[in-house]
């Protein structure tokens, strides 16, 4: 690399959705350069986020196993213990493990990855350092960051955001969680497993409020019975830290009598927000919107002709894999093919025991819509192989047009749910209907079953229950 490098793609941000627009670039021939501010590759999700949070989810998922379940289903171990020194130091080296990978992968692309803070300059360049890059088109990937809460001053110690939440010494005895949503329930999970008294304060009503009602329900009565408890319409006035912990001021959402919660670690995670921060966007023009995010039209592309974003940063779920289907389609686009994303079916999951996953509308979506359909759900609990796996909590919702049986959503709750999802994401992406996944063969004894059965159910003829 050298100062006069003339590059194709300039990509600021080693995400999921940066990496890999970089690396489709390569392939594609373009000369490639990606620009990290961080000693590392990945990002959030590869860092700080989704894979290590996947690390200590599995781990305490298979200690809350051993503790509760194994002596029911015959396997007798003893009194198990945990050692949370080696459990972080497995997550660590998953996170190591990833980053080095995608190291791997820019290098096997011929890809310069370039450290340091990137600062648009110019719609031809991009200056790290003293370095500028100069290049036909300028990706913005930089992410999000967690949205702050006023009167919430996080240390990473006492009070949390998902970063340190991930790397606690000691199990807290008691862990307030700020937040319903997808990162508080996760995390929430790992050290409820391990032994910490866990309780959500959510301002709406409902935990996971942007996902299908019956989903939420369910989510919270499973919650419940494994022991998370649960404030909802409240809302966080204050957090006073002591040196026993943090003291909490909660008021009703609309008003009403304060009470105090005292907790040894409060995790704040009330969502996360669009991060552009040193990019110098107001110097060269480009227009956010009203949340920060940078504004794109259809092909990515800002107002400022030449200069992109994908990912977090832009309007749309904060979700990796979107990010990473994002950034192949608009390096396709950047070298003069055409592409195309149907965010109609982009998957999101919870990753707790059980998951949750949804595709496509809600039912309340489509009933504010006035859009006439048909909905199929079937039951875990009537699955054989749910039944031989003892993980019989849960249900699979599909929803059909009502004139064309299109599937227009599914929604689950159940063990594998993240992995049942994708056979409804594929109908959706070809446009098929209940029907097509009621008269596919389906192997027995599968979990998969309990989608075709749901499928079936969407015509009132489900064969189990």
């Amino acid at each position: 690399m050298s100062d006069q490098t003339i590059y194709d793609v300039v990509v600021i941000g080693s995400g999921p959705g940066g990496y890999v627009c970089a690396i489709r670039a390569a392939q594609l021939g373009l000369k490639v350069a990606c620009v990290e501010k961080d000693n590392v590759l990945g990002g959030t999700c590869s860092n700080v986020g989704c894979i290590p949070s996947k690390a200590l989810l599995s781990v305490s998922e298979k200690y809350e196993q051993a503790t509760h379940q194994f002596a029911g289903l015959g396997i007798e171990v003893g009194t198990p213990k945990f050692n949370l020194a080696k459990m972080m130091a497995h997550k660590d080296k998953v996170v190591a493990d990833n980053t080095k990978g995608i190291t791997f992968l820019l290098k096997k692309n011929k890809i310069d990855h370039v450290v340091g803070l990137g600062e648009i300059v110019a719609a031809d360049t991009v200056k790290v350092g003293p370095t500028l890059l100069k290049t036909k088109n300028i990706v913005i990937a930089t992410g999000s960051e967690v949205t702050p809460l006023a009167g919430i001053e996080v240390d990473e110690k006492t009070i949390v955001t998902s970063t340190g939440a991930l790397s606690l010494e000691k199990v807290p005895g008691h862990m307030v969680v700020i937040g319903g949503g997808v990162i508080g329930l996760e995390l929430g999970s790992v050290w409820q497993r391990l032994g910490a008294k866990v309780t959500v304060v959510e301002y709406m009503d409902r935990i996971l409020p942007t996902m299908d009602g019956d989903v939420s329900k369910e989510m919270k009565k499973i919650f419940a019975k494994q022991g998370i408890e649960f404030k909802l319409s409240t809302k966080v006035a204050k957090a006073e830290k002591t040196k026993q912990g943090v003291n909490l001021t909660l008021e009703a959402a609309e008003g009403g009598k304060s009470e105090t919660l005292t907790a040894d670690v409060v995790l704040l995670a009330i969502g996360r927000r669009a991060y552009t921060k040193g990019l110098g966007l107001e110097a060269v023009g480009v227009k956010t919107d009203n949340r920060g995010r940078v504004e794109i039209d259809d092909h990515f592309q800002t107002n400022v002709k030449g200069i992109y974003a994908i990912g977090d940063v832009v309007r749309g779920a904060m979700l990796a894999h979107k990010a990473e289907d994002e950034g192949v389609v608009l390096a396709e686009i950047i070298a003069g093919q055409s592409g195309h994303i149907n965010y109609d079916a982009i998957p999101g999951v919870v990753y707790t025991h059980p998951e949750a996953a949804s595709v496509g509308k809600t039912e309340e979506e489509l009933k504010a819509a006035g859009v006439a359909y048909k909905a199929g759900k079937f039951p875990y609990m009537a699955n054989g192989r749910a039944r031989a796996m003892s993980a019989t909590d849960g249900f699979v919702k599909i929803l059909a047009d009502a004139k064309t049986d299109r599937v227009l959503g599914c929604h689950i709750v159940g063990a594998e749910a993240g992995t049942l999802i994708a056979e409804v994401v594929s109908v959706m992406e070809f446009g098929g209907s209940a029907e097509d996944i009621a008269r596919t063969c389906h192997a027995h004894p599968t979990l998969n079953e309990v989608v075709k059965e749901a499928a079936l159910a969407v015509d009132n003829r489900a064969l189990h229950i």
